[in-house]
């Protein structure tokens, strides 16, 4: 696991240049890119939500593009459509942005419920029908959302179906005092996004995803991850809890924060760290706990205290073979 966590490093130093102070948001978006999941960046305005999507892209030598979400986007406009050729006499398809490697969706929330439907077979399949007719996305394929969760004015509240696509949940918050000074500093003269450069290779990347796979989970970490998603379905603040595509991210995601730190193996703390960002946003609070400032962030947090971690639970390393 050392080249995924000296790649890492790099990676995540690489996009620290532009997101100040935002050391863990950095790796969390990190760890989904490792598990090949998708990423919802969520907070008020002007705190950095494209900016970050943007450093992460450069950092990766893929194809990039960039979707404006806006209420009169179309599904073709998100997916391309087939065009009648006159000289040839046949439909031609134009492929659209999503067939990209990294995905930019700048603030979902804007467009109409028919246009944010059609990433939800990009998203999960990674392919994309038009006309009948079964285009694959490209490997990798990733997508960075945005949106801005206080705005209501001409927005539209994802479906519970395309929340649990995204395999985690971002939320910068606003920097310190310190950090809001060196951003000031840094941008005197010019963005320092300008200055971006790849640093992880499309190859290199699949390779990282790849290795990741082999990070051993002991089975009660895996009960602890089990148990934790399944409590979320009978709490009594909450009228739908995480799906076993919540255990599975939950999993896979511990298994790169492992590797980022140069292990081999998961730990609970790992799984602790994750919860949040993985399984918030899954849930649907009921409206009466809604009311008392309850949402999924508290819930999680609250059922982490509550459920213990079996002793020694992830405690040894993978089992080695010994030789005489």
């Amino acid at each position: 696991m050392t080249d995924v966590q000296a790649s890492g490093q790099r990676a995540v130093a690489n996009v620290e240049r532009v997101i100040v102070g935002k050391h863990r948001e950095v790796r969390l978006a990190l760890v989904a890119l490792l598990c090949q999941g998708h990423v919802l960046i969520e907070d008020v305005p002007g705190t950095g939500k494209t900016v970050l999507a943007k450093a992460v892209a450069r950092t990766l030598g893929c194809s990039f593009r960039r979707i404006q979400f806006t209420p009169d986007l179309l599904p073709s406009d998100v997916t391309g459509l087939s065009i009648y050729n006159q000289k040839t006499g046949e439909f031609e398809f134009r492929p659209g942005p999503i067939l990209a490697q990294v995905v930019l969706a700048d603030e979902i929330n804007r467009a109409t419920p028919k246009t944010q439907s059609a990433l939800l077979e990009c998203m999960e399949e990674r392919q994309v029908t038009v006309d009948g007719v079964t285009y694959p996305t490209p490997r990798p394929f990733i997508v960075l959302a945005t949106q801005n969760p206080i705005e209501y004015e001409g927005t539209f509240a994802l479906p519970e179906a395309q929340l649990d696509r995204f395999m985690l949940r971002i939320r910068l918050g606003y920097p310190t005092q310190p950090d809001e000074i060196r951003i000031l500093n840094d941008q005197r003269r010019s963005h320092p996004l300008d200055d971006i450069e790849p640093l992880v290779a499309a190859d290199e990347l699949l390779a990282m995803q790849a290795a990741i796979r082999e990070v051993f989970v002991d089975p009660l970490v895996a009960d602890y991850i089990v148990r934790l998603t399944a409590a979320t379905r009978s709490h009594g603040d909450v009228q739908l809890g995480a799906s076993p595509r919540g255990s599975l991210a939950l999993y896979r995601a511990g298994q790169a924060l492992a590797a980022l730190d140069g292990r081999d193996y998961v730990i609970p703390d790992d799984v602790k760290q994750l919860a949040e960002p993985a399984l918030a946003h899954r849930l649907i609070v009921k409206t009466s706990a809604a009311l008392r400032d309850v949402d999924g962030r508290a819930v999680i947090r609250e059922l982490l205290d509550a459920i213990p971690v079996e002793a020694g639970a992830g405690a040894q390393e993978r089992p080695r073979v010994r030789t005489a």
